[in-house]
């Protein structure tokens, strides 16, 4: 048991350096070579954000633990909204711009109708898959899109760009690259294998370790974006990571562990946890919407996001050990 837990401790650490590494090479790449900033910012740096979760779902499913794919792409939806934003909300709250809520959220709550249309047959199957990483190209090409026709006005924008190495030597950004490309599937093998140790010691199924221990660790990195940005006062930064990650999660998460191998559903995943994705979302929705002026994540709303979070953690735990 001590092993797994250091497999899953070490993956973590492991996969959050070689996502940054692998950001940091290829949008400096993309600079080198001449690319617009904007397409590498909303591409290299947007993507870069679920590389982990990406990864982490393709290893399971190549490995024979799938659930860990769904796990992960639902519970990382949950904790985003759950405690990111719970925490961020106590820490700062945050203002919420009329356009998030009237542009971005239905287009969530599309994507979430989409995926969990695909699993009313009790599995993804490959075909689902490829037609979430369909939607997921769609997304992006959206995003360039949009994000031309903004130009210097988004934010968002600005903050991708931001993130892009200026200096770095075409040599040094290979480097970096390859080796993200490299320890990002070593760590996730460590990390897959430490949390099916634990699942098999306990019994519980790869999906409830997907859902709470990869989910949670997974999505560290957001909650360390969402803080800064709300620390400098950049909150539609913040919320556009929550979202814009969730979004990748249904489509990219899911699809590439479904593209990879057919997914056979828990039936608590839509009896409990798609549900409760729906309902996280929703709420956040309803808490946030002013019907003048922009919305606002106050502390209460944080805090009353915690505790669906904590609630839902438990109970996953609960009916996995009973």
């Amino acid at each position: 048991m001590l092993i797994a837990i250091i497999q899953i401790i070490g993956g973590f650490i492991l996969l959050v350096w070689a996502a940054d590494r692998l950001v940091s090479g290829a949008a400096a790449t993309g600079s080198n070579l001449g690319i617009s900033p904007l397409i590498v910012g909303l591409v290299v740096v947007g993507f870069g954000t679920s590389a982990p979760e990406m990864v982490v779902s393709a290893i399971a499913s190549l490995q024979g633990n799938p659930g860990i794919a769904v796990g992960n792409a639902i519970g990382s939806n949950i904790t985003n909204i759950g405690l990111i934003l719970g925490v961020t909300a106590v820490v700062y709250p945050l203002s919420v711009d009329s356009g998030v809520l009237r542009k971005e959220f239905p287009v969530l709550i599309f994507i979430m109708m989409l995926s969990s249309t695909l699993m009313l047959d009790g599995e993804l199957s490959r075909i689902d898959g490829f037609l979430l990483l369909l939607g997921m190209l769609g997304l992006v090409i959206t995003m360039i899109v949009l994000g031309i026709k903004r130009g210097d006005t988004d934010p968002m924008i600005k903050e991708f760009e931001s993130e892009i190495p200026r200096n770095m030597p075409m040599p040094w950004a290979l480097t970096w690259t390859a080796t993200g490309l490299i320890l990002l599937p070593v760590s996730s093998i460590f990390l897959v294998k430490g949390a099916v140790t634990i699942a098999e010691a306990y019994s519980v199924s790869d999906t409830v370790i997907g859902l709470t221990i990869i989910a949670f660790g997974t999505s560290l990195p957001e909650l360390a974006a969402c803080i800064s940005s709300a620390m400098k006062r950049e909150d539609d930064i913040a919320i556009g990571n929550i979202i814009g990650s969730n979004m990748f999660n249904l489509l990219g998460v899911l699809g590439v562990g479904a593209a990879i191998a057919t997914i056979e559903l828990d039936p608590l995943v839509m009896e409990r946890d798609v549900i409760a994705m729906y309902v996280f979302t929703l709420v956040l929705l309803a808490m946030a919407w002013r019907f003048r002026g922009p919305g606002c994540i106050s502390r209460t709303t944080g805090v009353v996001l915690l505790l669906m979070f904590f609630s839902f953690t438990g109970l996953v735990g609960w009916q996995a050990l009973v």
